[in-house]
């Protein structure tokens, strides 16, 4: 039986005192080490405001938004959106009613040192950052087995979650779902893990990942309502 990696105790001194509902998270992982999941969780059981930073692009070019515009003018040109950009759409996020009230998860950013330092810089401050580790061979069985139903959009997995019988013929694969691929990916995120964990070292909590999507979520919770 895997055993859940130990967790630290947070002793941050920006930290102030706030209800269950209203705490500053943020998750963490590498790509399909089960963010997603976990973050469907959090968010049905603590009514938790949930940003993601693509989203907020999305829906601040739809809107046609001042940052929205911006973003657009990059996304456009084909050139990632800017970090400065992007902590300031983050920043306008928060300041709304519901974040102020009921807290937020941040998913999946910062990724790197550079955007963490940023968001410390413009006084976003997590009261506790979720990381979930998952071992590499288990993220690429996990990416290279994804298929997707181009008729429902359904994801299913090869082996964890077969398309039934009337679908399997119709699926397919992402481009970048190859081993090749993730690899470059998983790369990456490693290459950028030490600095963005050292600055969130005293709010830091990690989880072994790779379990049933349950038993981390009772692990979390844990933590959560510390």
């Amino acid at each position: 039986m895997l055993v859940p990696i130990a967790i630290r105790q947070i002793r941050a001194p920006f930290a102030r005192m706030m209800s269950t509902k209203a705490q500053r998270l943020i998750i963490s992982g590498a790509p399909a080490s089960g963010k997603g999941t976990q973050c469907e969780m959090i968010i049905e059981k603590y009514q938790t405001p949930h940003l993601s930073t693509g989203d907020m692009l999305r829906a601040a070019v739809k809107e046609g938004t001042a940052l929205g515009k911006q973003a657009k003018e990059f996304m456009d040109a084909g050139k990632l959106v800017p970090d400065s950009l992007v902590i300031n759409l983050v920043k306008e996020r928060l300041g709304e009613k519901d974040c102020q009230e009921s807290g937020w998860l941040l998913d999946g950013f910062p990724r790197t040192g550079e955007q963490a330092n940023a968001l410390e810089e413009a006084g976003i401050k997590p009261d506790k950052v979720l990381l979930l580790d998952v071992p590499d061979a288990a993220l690429v069985e996990r990416v290279t087995g994804r298929r997707t139903d181009p008729v429902t959009g359904k994801i299913y997995h090869m082996k964890f979650n077969p398309p039934p019988a009337d679908v399997a013929d119709r699926v397919t694969q992402r481009s970048d779902d190859t081993e090749e691929k993730v690899l470059v990916r998983v790369a990456a995120y490693h290459e950028n893990l030490k600095a963005l964990t050292s600055t969130y070292a005293d709010v830091l909590y990690r989880f072994d990942g790779n379990r049933d999507k349950k038993a981390i979520f009772q692990d979390l919770e844990k933590v959560i309502d510390a």
